[in-house]
């Protein structure tokens, strides 16, 4: 049997040790873009309902217990956990600063009581998706977070 050599150009440095990570598949990578991109056109319309102030964001603030005179700032808020996210060199830490603000939606909506899977765990999913996107399309995020079973990561 034949020993497999590993393919220098699927393998991205990590630091300055020689460490390496593996670069995904097309497919990983394009699954990645794809969960990614669910979450982040959902959190675009949620961010531009508040940075607008429209009605029903509005509402729905006021109706969780928060005073109306928050939405904008929520608003630019998601707008600015956005851009970093969408920015390459910054996503680990939008995706960071998302779970701290989707934390928060969940704290809350357990607050006023809400059904648990379809209210108080919304935030739960919409983080999964972004984590889970950016950890498929993110070779160096597999090297520090590699699954027990992803042989490549190893």
């Amino acid at each position: 049997m034949m020993a497999m050599t590993p393919d220098p150009a699927r393998h991205v440095p990590l630091n300055s040790r020689a460490t390496t990570a593996v670069l995904p598949s097309k497919k990983a990578r394009y699954t990645g873009i794809g969960l990614s991109a669910f979450a982040v056109l959902f959190l675009s319309f949620d961010a531009s309902m508040k940075v607008l102030q429209v009605a029903p964001a509005m509402q729905g603030t006021v109706e969780l217990g928060y005073p109306a005179s928050v939405v904008l700032g929520l608003g630019l808020l998601q707008v600015a956990c956005l851009i970093a996210y969408l920015v390459p060199q910054t996503a680990v830490l939008g995706a960071v600063l998302w779970t701290g603000y989707l934390g928060g939606a969940v704290a809350t909506h357990v607050r006023v009581g809400h059904p648990l899977f379809s209210h108080e765990l919304f935030p739960v999913y919409v983080a999964l998706l972004l984590w889970g996107g950016l950890w498929l399309r993110e070779p160096r995020l597999r090297a520090l977070l590699p699954l027990r079973g992803d042989r490549q990561s190893q």
